[in-house]
């Protein structure tokens, strides 16, 4: 039997646990693979309480017990907080909880005891008060995973995007644009859409950064200085990818046939045409690390926590997405072996 997922706590606080619940209780209809929760049961069954459920929960102490458990309970290995979590009102006291589920998932995946790690949204701001020094999930998981470089890549049924930067303000992320940058993340997405996606030769599509991809440098250079010349940097490595091409004509339904991904230089011109026309079916993955990564494609939405009104569609997504890519990797595996 296949490893089980692991899903990370999340922001305790937040919607997690309402969409973890939800997620469990379609997990025959949408035929789930086996997943375990890492984090405080108190969050669950608070959830469930407020939502009008009677939700099994199962403790356990290893992975391998989660598969044989799912279907009739949800499997839970315990991370307790230090303060009861309520809806919508952060407490960064419970923050080294929060990271703690995440690394002990990872630990799990690691050792092979997990297939994969699905994260539950985190509240960045309320984790850097408590000391947090990353800007996201995707650096701390590369930290955990020995500090190679990581590629946030958003994949859905209608279009896959990866912003060549990330969690930095726009001004800065012009400023980090450069021939290698662009090119290392070329290389990502173009491994990750062999390995994890099955696509055999990926067309990749890059985002100019100004209006019209530059008008020639009337509207910008960088276009011309940076981006072009990276791309033809990309071709000469065997990537097909082509561009840079205007931003605002590359995402509608005729030229997405023309790629598997976009390249895009920053995280809003990625994520805008995402959203916009896939929000419940978009599912973050983190490409470059040797355990498989997704999360649902959204925040933790304290305005409606607790209200039962959240929709489990991303982070179910985001559990069918990491399944597939563990399979997918499983079986490259033993072609290759």
């Amino acid at each position: 039997m296949a490893a089980p997922l692991a899903l990370s706590m999340g922001e305790p606080a937040g919607i997690a646990p309402e969409i973890t619940l939800k997620a469990w209780i379609a997990r025959r209809e949408e035929r789930l693979a086996p997943f375990f929760f890492i984090g405080d049961p108190a969050v669950l069954t608070d959830a469930a309480a407020s939502l009008g459920l009677t939700l099994p929960l199962v403790e356990i102490a290893r992975p391998a017990e989660a598969p044989a458990l799912f279907d009739r309970a949800l499997p839970v290995l315990p991370v307790a907080l230090p303060e009861r979590a309520q809806a919508g009102h952060l407490d960064p006291r419970n923050s080294p909880a929060v990271l703690r589920a995440i690394d002990v998932a990872v630990e799990f995946c690691r050792a092979g005891e997990a297939s994969g790690l699905v994260t539950n949204p985190i509240h960045k701001k309320a984790l850097q008060d408590a000391g947090f020094r990353h800007p996201g999930h995707t650096e701390y998981l590369a930290e955990l995973c020995g500090g190679m470089h990581p590629l946030m890549l958003f994949d859905s049924a209608l279009l896959r995007v990866a912003p060549v930067t990330i969690h930095v303000p726009l001004r800065e992320a012009i400023s980090m644009l450069n021939r290698d940058l662009l090119l290392v993340s070329a290389r990502l997405a173009a491994a990750s859409l062999r390995q994890d996606f099955g696509v055999k030769s990926p067309r990749i599509a890059v985002a100019g950064l100004n209006p019209h991809a530059g008008e020639q440098g009337s509207l910008g250079r960088e276009d011309l200085d940076v981006i072009a010349p990276a791309v033809e940097a990309m071709r000469a490595e065997g990537i097909d990818a082509f561009g840079p091409l205007p931003p605002d004509a590359m995402f509608h339904a005729a030229a997405r046939q023309r790629y598997d991904l976009a390249l895009c230089m920053y995280h809003d011109q990625a994520l805008i045409p995402l959203k916009t026309l896939d929000f419940d079916g978009a599912v973050n993955v983190t490409a470059g690390l040797p355990i498989v990564r997704t999360s649902p494609d959204h925040g933790t939405a304290l305005d409606i926590a607790g209200r039962g009104s959240a929709s489990p569609r991303s982070l179910i997504a985001a559990i069918r997405c990491a399944a597939g890519i563990a399979h997918q990797r499983a079986g490259a595996g033993k072609a290759n072996g």
